[in-house]
Parts: C-alpha cells; sequence; structure tokens
C-alpha cells in the first residue's frame, strides 16, 4: 500500500516521540513507590526517600547515619490501627487518665521544684500545674518516655499509606535533629508514633520548640527534666499562651492545649488536672 511521504513523516514523528517517551519514563519515580500497605517495597522506598532527604538538604553524612539498615516494625503498624483510647467520652477518659498517683506524684514534683516552675512561668507564663499536668499524662513524669527507635518508627509510618505525607516530613525533621547534633541516631528512642522525650515531642515540635534552659550547652528533652519542662512551657507559649489567662475549655488558653494534642477529650483532661493540681476542682 502507497503511502504519502506527509504521511511518512508523521508516523516516523510519533514512532520517535514513543520512543523517547519509553526511555524517559523509567527514570519517574513509579507511583507505587510513594508508600506500601506492607513490608514489601519499603527497602526500595527507603532508597528513594534517601534522595529526598538529600534533595531538602540533609548531609550525607546524617541522613545515612540514620537510615542505614532500618527496616520496617509491624508493631509500630499494629499500634497506629489500634487507638482506640481517644473514642472514650471525657469522663471515662480523665476518670482513668486523673488517678490518685498522678495527682499525688504531681502536687510533690509542685513542690520540689517549686524554683524550677517560677523561673519556667517568668519566661514563658505558663504554670506549674498545666506543664506538670502534661508530664504526667504523657509519660509518668519521665517514668514511661518509650523505647522504640524514632527512626525506625518514623520510617514505617512515612511510608504506610495512611498517614505517609505526615510523616515523610517528621521523619525529615529527625534527620534534620541529627544534623545539628541535638541527638545521635540511637539516642532517639520514644513512643511509637516518633514522640520523643518527658512530654512526647514530634520531631518537628523538637525543631521549633526545644530549649536549652539549663545553659548546659544541649537541648536534651529525654534526661533534662528543667529542658524537657521548659521546652513544654516554650510551645505552648508559640500557640499564644497569655498570661494569668484561664485554660479550662471556653478560656483564653484552651486553644494552646489543642494544638498540644488536637483530640479534646485529652486537652480537656489537661485542663482538668492542672484545675485539681491548683486546687480549682
Amino acid at each position: 500500500m502507497h503511502i504519502p511521504a506527509r504521511r511518512r513523516r508523521q508516523l516516523a514523528a510519533l514512532a520517535f516521540s514513543l520512543a523517547a517517551a519509553a526511555v524517559v519514563a523509567p527514570l519517574a519515580p513509579a507511583a507505587a513507590a510513594q508508600c506500601g500497605h506492607s513490608g514489601e517495597g519499603f527497602e526500595s522506598w527507603l532508597e528513594d526517600f534517601k534522595q529526598e532527604a538529600a534533595g531538602a538538604g540533609i548531609s550525607r553524612r546524617a541522613i545515612e547515619a540514620s537510615l542505614s539498615g532500618v527496616s520496617y516494625d509491624r508493631s509500630v503498624i499494629s499500634h497506629d490501627r489500634g487507638q482506640g483510647v481517644f473514642r472514650q467520652s471525657f469522663e471515662q477518659f480523665a476518670g482513668r487518665m486523673i488517678n490518685s498517683y498522678r495527682l499525688s506524684k504531681g502536687r510533690s514534683l509542685l513542690q520540689r521544684n517549686a524554683n524550677l516552675f517560677h523561673q519556667i512561668e517568668q519566661r514563658y507564663g505558663v504554670p506549674g500545674a498545666v506543664i506538670v499536668a502534661i508530664w504526667g499524662l504523657e509519660t509518668d513524669f519521665g517514668a514511661g518516655s518509650g523505647n522504640f527507635s524514632t527512626i525506625r518508627s518514623l520510617a514505617t509510618l512515612a511510608y504506610d499509606c495512611r498517614r505517609s505525607a505526615k510523616f515523610r516530613e517528621e521523619l525529615l525533621d529527625a534527620l534534620r535533629i541529627v544534623e545539628r547534633g541535638d541527638m545521635s541516631p540511637s539516642q532517639m528512642r520514644g513512643a511509637w508514633a516518633g514522640e520523643i522525650g518527658q512530654t512526647q515531642f514530634m520531631p518537628s515540635s523538637y525543631l521549633k520548640f526545644a530549649v536549652d534552659f539549663n545553659g548546659d550547652g544541649t537541648r536534651d528533652l529525654i534526661h533534662d527534666t528543667a529542658d524537657a519542662l521548659a521546652s513544654t512551657a516554650n510551645f505552648l507559649h508559640g500557640y499564644g499562651w497569655q498570661r494569668g489567662a484561664g485554660w479550662d475549655e471556653g478560656q483564653s488558653n484552651f486553644g494552646a492545649l489543642l494544638q498540644w494534642n488536637k483530640a479534646r477529650v485529652y486537652s480537656k483532661t489537661i485542663a482538668l488536672f492542672a484545675d485539681k493540681l491548683t486546687g480549682a476542682q
């Protein structure tokens, strides 16, 4: 069959375009590699993430120190899927969380560290009772901050499709904490979702609000109680805490508590715990 010269040129151009696309396509990241629903594909994803971290300006040294040998943690996914606690009513949740031990211990710590809490309130405007309430609810006053590898937990959740975007950013921030020298990867251990320290800071909040309150040259929210508590006050101050104002639901500072934990039942429990520590309830 005779094909006109013009048509032959069009077909040749189309064939060239298709061939060029076939060469370029493998260079683009595959959509399936963006997240996963099981551990399959995690290692490939992690290699891609290392390139993303390098593109975000994180040094190869910090990337390799943090991510070499990191594996998928199925127990983290089990914890993530099993969060039923915030479906309790406020009465159920607060009744369980504000127990006699925490009230007694909290009052004792307020008295024993009165000077520290006075200094923190002078600087950030946040009363000691609010900080102690958060401290007690999060880790039983530093006794149970968790022993999960922060990097492994965050990498697992960053790969998992449920909240991938959120945890990719948190993983990048964890690498930035390593890069600026606050902690080594092996020192970064905490709760299953990547929270670090005595009051459970996510890496993004650690970068923004962690302070060296005692002036020893480190921002250590795991071992240094003064740093951990002052950083907690700095977080609330950063989200608009108003000195001297109330913190119960409907009052000026309740919004700052919601920034600490967006579950209203939890924020109301912090407020009630602080009220009980001050004798308001």
